[in-house]
């Protein structure tokens, strides 16, 4: 991923981000400190294959590696974002903790991000419950000291109040042949997501505004399509259980999004569409009984290509700065 990709990634991420982001967790003041310079810090290590390096207050890594924070004063409000390819999942461990839980020290791994207040995956969309979703250090014992993602984002809060203490992140990816509830690093490219008899919902997830162009939609209520049709006809594609929604919002929680499209037609090149929001979703929901597919592609809108009148239109619900 470029240098400028990365840039726009954590500058949209950061301008999410409020005194409310996780819960207390981030203090605006730690956003300001070098942001653009720590990217592509990262950037030249992971091409020099150098995979160890400090820790920031607030950071983000998108590279595998062993990344060591000390604290030189109290940091009371400090998180990692950590992402990687779509088609991963990420292991977390720690080793060399010397924090003081007891006064009020901490380290919190969660399966997701948290953005805001909010939270990617939605709790409609994660397998598991919120508080399963969290993996604490000071809580735990043993256990704590290691935590998985469902998807191919994860993140770390911590607390560290005395000089010189700290800990190390070891972080690995992993291969997901499923991939689920993807957080895209790009603004354009493209992706299928396969989700092969389970009862469950994947969001992809693009954090920008942008066109989508379904080129496969394989859904499996469409081996009926009399009764499709009539499932359609009385309550639209929810009724049917298979479906594909694009939604646009400017958060990351899909539950709270705008909804733009219903698909539920299997065919090729079924709709092509504009969402000029912060964050653009392509989601599939699936009963259970079927084998479902959706292919897509994704590119960045131009700004000539973003909407002047704001009224009247769902392109227009997200006002854009």
């Amino acid at each position: 991923m470029s240098a400028p990709l990365r840039a726009q990634l954590l500058l949209v991420l950061l301008s999410l981000s409020s005194r409310s982001i996780v819960s207390r967790y981030i203090d605006d003041s730690d956003l300001s400190d070098g942001l653009l310079s720590l990217l592509s810090m990262e950037k030249r290590e992971a091409e020099d294959f150098v995979y160890q390096r400090p820790l920031r207050c607030l950071d983000m890594l998108a590279t595998e590696g062993s990344f060591t924070f000390r604290a030189s004063r109290p940091q009371p409000a400090c998180a990692t974002f950590i992402i990687a390819e779509p088609s991963e999942v990420i292991s977390l461990e720690l080793s060399d903790v010397s924090i003081d839980c007891e006064e009020g020290d901490f380290i919190k791994m969660f399966d997701g991000w948290v953005l805001k207040g909010e939270k990617f995956p939605s709790s409609q969309d994660h397998p598991l419950p919120v508080h399963q979703r969290y993996t604490d250090y000071c809580s735990s014992s043993a256990a704590g000291s290691s935590s998985r993602s469902s998807q191919n984002v994860a993140m770390i809060f911590y607390r560290v109040q005395s000089p010189d203490s700290g800990f190390t992140l070891a972080v690995r990816k992993l291969h997901n042949p499923f991939p689920c509830n993807i957080m895209s690093q790009s603004p354009e490219g493209s992706f299928t997501m396969v989700m092969p008899y389970q009862r469950r919902n994947c969001s992809f997830s693009i954090i920008y505004p942008v066109e989508i162009r379904m080129t496969e939609l394989s859904l499996g209520q469409a081996r009926n399509n009399e009764l499709s049709l009539q499932q359609r006809l009385r309550s639209g594609c929810s009724g049917s259980g298979d479906y594909v929604e694009l939604l646009g919002g400017n958060g990351v929680d899909t539950s709270t999004m705008f909804p733009v499209a219903d698909l539920c037609f299997s065919n090729g090149g079924l709709a092509r569409m504009k969402i000029s929001c912060d964050n653009s979703v392509v989601r599939l929901v699936s009963s259970g009984t079927f084998i479902n597919r959706v292919s897509f592609q994704y590119r960045l809108l131009d700004r000539s290509e973003m909407p002047r009148n704001r009224e009247n239109s769902l392109e227009n619900l997200c006002s854009m700065s």
